[in-house]
């Protein structure tokens, strides 16, 4: 938790981003979108944790800004519910009466950062472009995710068949024998795979192959 810091400087946030206040004390809604408006992003207050769960699904670029304690649902049961629905925007909390079991809390369902009120322009501005930055990380990485994805779908269940195979580490022959076929049209297949998921080298497909099955480029324990 970071207690108020003093300000040496004013920092440059990205502009274009969307800020998502979540607060029910209407006087820092105010001021949180007086300041962040201050620092060319755009704003949207909510009362309440429900009040954000109605709004419509919002594809751009943006982060939340969250209170804990508040009426009805919590902040950190907000989160919950972001994670459970596939809302993937970074959170960073901002809260006038916090611990640290909240904290952990927090950041173990993925929080940014946890502030406490008052807190330095600076620090708050650092984390929200934190949190933004990690939003635009993990767009790039569900893009690419989605591309790979689609290039798989064009796979014939044979050719599907011989990559799974191929990543294995299966050799031509041994692919032949296990699926019935020869060695010639594995070789065929193979090199249908390869244009398709468009990968130069083995090395490439492999890493294809499993950051579109598991999210990461290579085999996990």
């Amino acid at each position: 938790m970071h207690a108020q810091l003093a300000q040496d400087t004013q920092p440059t946030p990205t502009s274009g981003a969307t800020i998502f206040v979540v607060d029910d004390d209407a006087s820092v809604r105010h001021s949180m979108t007086r300041l962040l408006g201050s620092a060319d992003w755009a704003t949207e207050a909510f009362a309440s944790a429900g009040d954000f769960l109605e709004r419509a699904p919002f594809t751009g670029s943006g982060c939340v800004l969250l209170d804990v304690n508040m009426p009805g649902m919590t902040g950190l049961e907000l989160q919950a519910r972001m994670v459970e629905a596939g809302i993937a925007m970074p959170v960073v909390f901002l809260t006038g009466k916090g611990d640290i079991p909240m904290s952990v809390q927090a950041v173990k369902h993925g929080a940014v950062d946890f502030l406490v009120k008052p807190v330095a322009e600076d620090v708050l501005f650092q984390a929200l472009e934190q949190a933004l930055k990690l939003q635009a990380a993990g767009a790039a990485d569900r893009q690419q995710r989605d591309s790979i994805l689609a290039r798989l779908a064009l796979l014939s269940d044979r050719e599907r068949e011989v990559l799974e195979q191929v990543i294995k580490g299966r050799l031509n022959k041994q692919i032949a024998y296990d699926l019935g076929i020869v060695e010639k049209t594995v070789k065929v297949h193979r090199g249908r795979v390869m244009e398709k998921m468009e990968a130069d080298t083995i090395a490439e497909l492999v890493h294809l192959y499993y950051t579109a099955t598991t999210g990461f480029s290579r085999p996990t324990d």
